[in-house]
């Protein structure tokens, strides 16, 4: 067994940062084995952590030197803080309850050859006031005492490794144990940590590339768990797409559907905004559309059981006033707060396409364009209140005459919510939009293609992504 190397005393708190000459610095040391290495660049990472069953033995040296550099060269593997020391430094944290009595090495080199600087605590409470957004690796000795330790020793004896972790949890550790306590050393990497160590077999080397790797395995592991989080979240986003935003049950049907959707929140995928289109066994056609107050996942839920139970109901054959009393009663069963509400719109089109009945409830009225005559907004003198504001409340259902070929556009309130002119004072509003997709019309565009362009210059003249959420919906009927 190599005979412990002789350490400086350290000054606890105190930053030390100074490189010594290759004369000062006493020869490597290699792993448990005992055989020099001799400073050889060819040592693989098993050599590094002193434990040859160590779960990252398959790494190369190579790789994790290249891996580290990226990392001092980047962001650290903290919190994410921009104050990052500049490129080629890497801070160490030594958490030592006699630093002065321990193998202290003679240098640390980062990947670039300039010098780790090292901090070094004598207690956790220490370690905690050192622990600053610019320390990268943590170096623990596991026979530290942690808080609430039995005096017996009978309790945990990684206690004090949770509790580092606990503490510091986007931060590398090295665990320092006896030498030849392999088992206690590969727990503690199980546990959380990135590597472990023998203390009497510590050399500027070994440790330099220790920590090197364990900077690097952290940024790994994180970097893996943001993209496992990701996936998990996309899952859960389709899950709500697939109830927000469903395939219409349309077969048997003469007429088009289209629709559009673009939520409002940053780098969301889903919004409060929901929609439907069926067609029940008499042929009727029956299109919806809503939006639940609010946007988040809460409310985009909310839309999925909203939207759920519209197609249940209208396949039982309810519509109208009936329909919109059952679905207020699911809301208010169903909100998480006694102020959130929904408007929507309902519109159910004759088995031969000509008229057609409409409700709404606080929601905007849809447009309906047809050969020969200016785009125009349904009526909406009878618009009823929207769900969960007033108990007992009614919805009329008015009779519109729609001809025999027609596009009929519903739509949520984002659509004509966006800012517009000089200064983006003013909102687009209902007649802003009716101008806009004459205009749309006038050039062609019909179906995806006028919903495709009407939310894109909606957001255009907003000067960027809209506040609130969009959903269009575009039913077409031809000769």
């Amino acid at each position: 067994m190599p005979a412990p190397i002789p350490r400086q005393r350290a000054i606890p708190a105190a930053e030390s940062g100074q490189a010594q000459t290759p004369a000062q610095a006493a020869p490597a040391v290699g792993g448990p084995s005992g055989d020099m290495s001799g400073g050889s660049s060819t040592d693989t990472s098993a050599a590094v952590s002193g434990a040859t069953e160590a779960p990252r033995t398959q790494d190369t040296a190579a790789e994790v030197t290249e891996a580290a550099e990226s990392t001092v060269t980047g962001d650290k593997a903290g919190n994410g803080n921009s104050h990052a020391p500049g490129p080629g430094h890497l801070t160490l944290l030594m958490i030592e309850d006699d630093p002065g009595g321990s193998p202290v090495v003679p240098e640390l080199l980062d990947p670039t050859g300039k010098p780790i600087r090292v901090r070094t605590a004598r207690n956790l409470t220490e370690a905690e006031r050192l622990l600053t957004d610019d320390v990268h690796c943590i170096l623990l000795d596991l026979a530290l005492p942690a808080p609430g330790r039995a005096a017996d020793g009978t309790d945990d004896e990684l206690a004090v490794l949770k509790h580092v972790l606990r503490i510091a949890p986007h931060h590398a550790v090295l665990a320092l144990t006896a030498s030849g306590d392999t088992e206690r050393g590969a727990e503690a990497v199980r546990v959380g940590a990135q590597d472990y160590l023998f203390r009497d077999e510590l050399d500027g080397r070994l440790l330099s590339r220790a920590i090197r790797y364990a900077v690097a395995r952290k940024r790994s592991d994180r970097a893996e768990r943001k993209l496992t989080e990701s996936k998990l979240r996309a899952q859960e986003n389709a899950r709500l797409e697939r109830g927000l935003l469903p395939t219409p049950l349309l077969e048997g049907s003469p007429l088009h559907f289209a629709a559009r959707y673009r939520p409002g929140r940053s780098r969301a995928l889903l919004g409060g905004d929901f929609y439907d289109t069926v067609r029940t066994p008499d042929g009727t056609v029956h299109a919806m559309i809503g939006d639940v107050c609010g946007h988040g996942p809460d409310e985009a839920a909310l839309g999925v059981e909203l939207r759920i139970a519209w197609r249940a109901l209208t396949l039982a054959g309810l519509c109208g006033d009936q329909l919109l009393g059952t679905l207020q009663q699911v809301l208010e069963h169903e909100r998480s707060d006694d102020e959130i509400f929904a408007t929507l719109c309902t519109v159910d089109i004759a088995p031969d396409g000509r008229r057609a009945g409409l409700c709404l409830a606080g929601h905007p009225s849809p447009l309906l364009a047809r050969p020969g005559r200016p785009a125009e907004l349904l009526p909406y003198d009878n618009n009823g209140p929207a769900l969960g504001l007033l108990p007992g409340a009614r919805w009329p259902r008015m009779q519109v005459e729609l001809g025999a070929e027609w596009s009929l556009m519903l739509y949520t309130d984002g659509l004509i919510e966006g800012r517009v002119g000089e200064g983006r004072r003013e909102r687009l509003g209902q007649d802003g939009m009716v101008a806009m997709v004459r205009r749309q019309l006038a050039e062609g565009l019909r179906g995806e293609e006028l919903l495709r362009a009407a939310v894109n210059e909606v957001r255009d003249l907003n000067g960027g992504e809209l506040t609130d959420d969009v959903a269009v919906v575009m039913l077409d009927r031809t000769p």
